[in-house]
């Protein structure tokens, strides 16, 4: 049997003895986390040509900070140990110049976590047992029962909630029956994909809570201003006494109305997305979709809201794994031209402008539906590219 890792999300409802020993232990991988960066930092600083302190040295040390701050112990030994992983990788990824230099992390940020190997386990149908917290409450754990638990984070969204985050191990689901279906897929700004068929699967809409976060997204920004400007004020009038910005409530609390409605967005919209791609995968063997570069397209700044509203990389994301999954086949194939060319005569018509919607070939006379034609010439460049290793086989 085939096994594979996926990801598991639960709510956690810890009490307040657990809710402040989580805090404790945020604060303990954050407290790690600055020292080793200081460290590195500061021997840099003193000897430019010294040698970059690896994952084992730091690991090594972690001995000494615990006897230097007795509190540490107070949290999961294995989370010291991913630390100090991620901080090498930050770093890693500065030497090659794909990142940033690895900043220090603050109390004051809205999400905090911490992840951990140690083992948990689940113990009821809303009960898990974790390192250093045990027993506590969390939503539905019917997904983790059958798998091993390799890792494990919980975290604190800016919504003022706690979640576990599970990386399982389990065995692959059985594959789904064939139909003997192909399809190619268009994906767009108005519906997010045409289909060869000729179907169309809309966007995800949410236009009134998308309001809701609009209209919270602005009071934030203007308490926050607000605050801002009284805690100056009264810092430059009163020398004895400073005030601090997070002493000020009413912009924390419109922080968070505003993450509750983004988070809420978010999960209809992966919900909409997982019921569409499950679709898609039971009713076609091979799917085929373009190889589009989101994060490219998002730089015309016309477009950009709408092809993040509409997850074309989460989308995709979803297909790889369901197919590969359910033992069903996707092909990505060169978007270029797909919507130039005749997909009855082949024909290249030249460039067109997004407003043509549709159009009739000069060659053969056929009309065409824009994207339903790019869907066609997609479903048919796959086709080739399916069938050309066969042929390259049957050379051999």
């Amino acid at each position: 049997m085939t096994k594979l890792i996926k990801g598991v999300k639960l709510r956690l409802y810890p009490n307040k003895q657990q809710q402040a020993q989580l805090w404790q232990m945020f604060g303990n991988d954050r407290r790690v986390w600055n020292l080793m960066l200081d460290m590195a930092k500061q021997r840099y600083q003193n000897n430019p040509s010294s040698h970059f302190v690896n994952e084992y040295g730091m690991n090594y040390l972690l001995k000494q900070l615990k006897q230097e701050y007795p509190y540490l112990k107070d949290s999961d030994a294995t989370s010291f140990l991913v630390v100090n992983h991620n901080l090498v990788q930050a770093f890693k990824m500065l030497f090659k110049h794909r990142g940033g230099y690895p900043r220090f992390k603050s109390r004051h940020a809205a999400k905090q976590s911490y992840t951990g190997r140690s083992v948990c386990t689940v113990i009821a149908k809303r009960r898990m047992k974790l390192p250093k917290l045990g027993s506590i409450r969390t939503s539905k754990t019917s997904q983790a029962v059958n798998g091993k638990i390799k890792r494990y984070t919980v975290s604190y969204g800016p919504t003022g909630r706690y979640y576990l985050s599970l990386q399982v191990e389990t065995v692959a689901p059985e594959a789904l029956p064939k139909t003997g279906k192909t399809v190619g897929l268009d994906v767009g700004i108005a519906d997010l994909a045409i289909s060869s068929d000729g179907e169309k699967f809309g966007t995800f809409n949410a236009k009134w809570l998308e309001k809701q976060a609009t209209k919270w997204q602005s009071k934030y920004s203007r308490r926050k201003y607000q605050a801002t400007v009284a805690v100056c004020q009264w810092n430059h009038n009163h020398k004895d006494v400073k005030m601090d910005l997070n002493d000020y409530q009413n912009w924390q609390r419109a922080q968070k109305q505003k993450a509750r409605y983004q988070q809420r967005i978010a999960n209809q919209r992966q919900d909409y997305l997982h019921k569409l791609t499950t679709a898609l995968v039971k009713k076609y063997d091979v799917i085929v979709i373009e190889d589009l570069k989101a994060k490219n397209l998002q730089k015309n700044h016309h477009l950009a809201k709408a092809i993040a509203n509409a997850s074309w990389y989460q989308f995709r994301t979803m297909l790889e794994y369901k197919c590969d999954w359910y033992g069903k086949q996707l092909i990505t194939v060169n978007p270029n031209y797909t919507s130039q060319i005749c997909s009855t005569c082949g024909y290249h018509s030249g460039k067109k402008p997004l407003e043509i919607r549709e159009w009739t070939c000069p060659n053969c006379h056929e009309h065409h539906i824009r994207d339903w034609n790019a869907a066609k010439n997609i479903l048919a460049k796959g086709l080739d590219k399916l069938e050309k290793p066969k042929n390259l086989a049957k050379a051999k």
